[in-house]
């Protein structure tokens, strides 16, 4: 099947814009990096598609210190020339939307549709907050002192990093970096070494939408190190983070030495409830989207699928005839929807899970434990009479797995969903409004869809409770991540 499908390093030569395809740092407008590299691979074949230079203490030091000295000038800047900047940086990304998906999949993996999405769902923030930045608003305080004023107003907080994942490696630079950047904050990011590329290509465009020296820039390489090194300096204000957990934890500890303002986005668990009353079209519908788009390599995937016992089997008859009709395979083969995983360590916990899953009782209905020679493809899966003793129903698989749980009632299903410390995004099916109401009130979660799946976007504050992170991206709450509060009272104003 592999030989007859052009591998990822072929269409990468096919690439109408051939410069987008860049190998090392973008720092401080130039191209930089030291004498080692890191390879970047197809997830789909294991080849390498290039060798991207290493950037190291000093490079990142000049990186920071480029951020200082665009610092003063860009914070200086009108909102609305600011926003210029970003929507120009918007409508390169749109010109070279294509290219930037063939470049997207080829390192990660996922089908070249899915990546054509990510592009413009990325797109869509940068314009969202070319025009929000012009709207940080400050107010006036009644004065509690005579012949006084007082005022706030919102500033930017200063040098802001963005650490970014692999599994969405454009849109969450677009969506970290355009509220920085519009909030008057040079940004340095640090993308993921299996999806450096895609960064890269963004630095490109930002370049050719002449952002001043040191106001975008891109380090790539060893993650700790220049991690680290963006939580250890003392210039750097606001550190952006989108990833695990327990790489969340340690790095809120790290940026605590330092008195960051810090906001993370990190793991879900999210559950996928399914009532009696819910049309069982748009449900499962709405399941297949929740819980293999990006192969289910997703924060936002849906992790538990509880549906009441009255439309269960139903539900499951229909889920399956669905999942039967993926199609697993490579990124680039036409008519794809579930690609392979990009990192190995992505299959082995999805062998994990299913193999304990079905050695506590649970069913395999479709799918089932990956083949050790699949390489790093995992068949979609359905298993049903899970119980929330196996390891898929409290840890996230991020794979494209789907456990079924059977409940009986509101209050169950409520207690059960909120029993995670996780808290990102919960899915709730019924015709009920009362229910959905109460339901959303209830579930511990940053954001509930009410019999939708789709629910993301420029304007809507992305984030969770709990362990699932800090702070919000997206709306006016992201861009105010990468602003500070300053009260000013005028006194002596009797005449």
């Amino acid at each position: 099947m592999l030989n007859t499908i052009p591998t990822a390093r072929h269409v990468l030569t096919q690439l109408g814009d051939k410069d987008l395809l860049r190998d090392r740092s973008y720092i401080a407008s130039a191209w930089a990096g030291t004498s080692t590299s890191t390879a970047v691979l197809d997830p789909a074949t294991g080849e390498e598609i290039a060798q991207v230079v290493d950037c190291d203490d000093a490079l990142l030091g000049q990186a920071i210190d480029a951020a200082e000295q665009a610092f003063a000038r860009w914070r200086e800047l009108m909102a609305r020339e600011r926003g210029q900047l970003l929507l120009k940086w918007a409508g390169l990304i749109r010109e070279h939307a294509h290219d930037l998906a063939v470049i997207l999949t080829a390192e990660q993996g996922k089908p070249v549709s899915e990546s054509a999405a990510e592009i413009l769902y990325g797109v869509g923030f940068i314009e969202w907050f070319a025009a929000e930045g012009e709207r940080a608003y400050g107010e006036t305080i009644p004065a509690h002192k005579p012949s006084s004023r007082l005022f706030v107003s919102m500033q930017p907080v200063g040098i802001s990093a963005a650490v970014t994942p692999w599994n969405f490696p454009s849109a969450m630079i677009a969506r970290k970096a355009a509220a920085a950047l519009a909030a008057g904050c040079p940004v340095i990011v640090k993308p993921a070494v299996e999806t450096p590329l895609s960064a890269l290509a963004l630095a490109e465009l930002a370049h050719r939408a002449g952002f001043p020296a040191g106001v975008f820039q891109v380090v790539t390489g060893d993650a700790v190190l220049l991690t680290e090194g963006l939580l250890s300096d003392e210039r750097v204000r606001a550190f952006s983070f989108t990833g695990s957990t327990e790489v969340g934890r340690i790095l809120l500890g790290k940026a605590a030495q330092t008195v960051k303002k810090v906001s993370m986005e990190l793991g879900g668990h999210a559950p996928f409830i399914v009532f009696d009353d819910a049309d069982l079209g748009e449900a499962v519908e709405g399941c297949i989207t929740a819980k293999f788009t990006t192969s289910g390599q997703d924060c936002l995937a849906a992790n538990r699928i509880y549906v009441q016992a009255g439309i269960h089997d139903a539900f499951v008859a229909h889920l399956l005839a669905r999942i039967g009709n993926l199609r697993i395979g490579p990124g680039f083969q036409p008519g794809v929807d579930i690609g392979p995983m990009t990192r190995v360590a992505v299959v082995e916990k999805c062998r994990l899970h299913i193999a304990d899953a079905i050695g506590k009782g649970a069913r395999v209905l479709a799918g089932g434990v990956p083949d050790p020679k699949s390489g790093n493809f995992v068949p979609p899966t359905l298993l049903v009479d899970v119980t929330p003793d196996m390891l898929i129903a409290f840890e996230e698989t991020f794979g494209p797995i789907a456990p079924v749980l059977r409940f009986e009632s509101e209050d169950e299903v409520r207690a059960a969903a909120n029993a995670s410390e996780m808290g990102l995004a919960a899915y709730v099916y019924t015709r009920d409004l009362k229910r959905a109401m109460r339901l959303s009130d209830a579930l511990e979660y940053g954001m509930v869809g009410v019999n939708t799946a789709s629910f993301t976007g420029g304007p809507i504050p992305f984030g969770g409770w709990k362990q699932s992170g800090l702070g919000r991206e997206g709306s006016r709450h992201g861009l105010q991540e990468f602003m500070e509060l300053k009260y000013v009272c005028f006194g002596g104003l009797a005449a």
